[in-house]
């Protein structure tokens, strides 16, 4: 049986005038209630599915039900991107980028077939099989292209994961916040090069060197 004492000793004439409660429950759902209504989206599309998404922001639709109709024209101002439509490896370079900008807390929701895993042209050599692979994804929403109401439901699947955050956890908050890092800017040239596995592409570039100059050497020792 667990004792509903205070641990902390009131005085008799105050013990009707004095709430003792956890200062993170009382303040977490106001402070959630507050962010998860007023989530401004980044005004950024890439293709048919950026259609979709203009669609959910008309009238028809009404996102200001859930305080989300602020598209915002910079990136310092946005919460939310909403990566909709085909990813290119010439887009990427500028995706990361707008994403390091945001401020935190941020939020990246991955719309369609495509964004999510390069759709039906994931065997295309110029297309991203997936925009998880460069900068962290909270909500997928699927399809080709998802409708309006798809998309609203992948809003309020956003909502629901910011309900269930504290102020006492959240990772921007904390000085080792593991999210506050910057992603490295892919490098576009001959290919996509992702600069955080610049390690493992080094050796397997000297273990093909290797392999190389064995085979050459097995040819030229018959020869001579």
């Amino acid at each position: 049986m667990t004792s509903t004492t205070p641990d902390i000793a009131i005085p008799e004439e105050a013990q009707g005038n004095v709430v003792l409660t956890n200062v993170a429950q009382l303040l977490d759902p106001v402070y959630n209630w507050a962010r998860r209504n007023s989530v401004w989206p980044m005004v950024f599309g890439l293709a048919c599915c950026a259609i979709e998404m203009i669609c959910t922001a008309s009238s028809r639709y009404d996102l200001a039900r859930f305080g989300m109709e602020v598209f915002r024209a910079t990136p310092r101002q946005s919460d939310l991107m909403i990566v909709s439509g085909t990813v290119t490896k010439k887009m990427v370079p500028t995706i990361v980028r707008l994403y390091n900008q945001m401020p935190e807390p941020r939020y990246v929701l991955s719309m369609g077939a495509c964004a999510s895993g390069g759709g039906p042209f994931k065997e295309g050599y110029n297309v991203v099989d997936g925009i998880d692979k460069f900068v962290p994804v909270d909500v997928y929403v699927p399809g080709c292209p998802p409708t309006p109401q798809a998309l609203i439901n992948g809003l309020i699947a956003l909502q629901e994961k910011i309900d269930q955050q504290s102020i006492a956890t959240a990772p921007w908050y904390r000085k080792d916040d593991p999210t506050a890092d910057v992603v490295p800017i892919p490098v576009l040239g001959p290919d996509l090069v992702d600069l955080r596995q610049l390690d493992i592409i080094k050796a397997e570039a000297a273990k093909a060197q290797a392999e190389m100059a064995a085979e050459e050497v097995e040819t030229a020792e018959p020869a001579a």
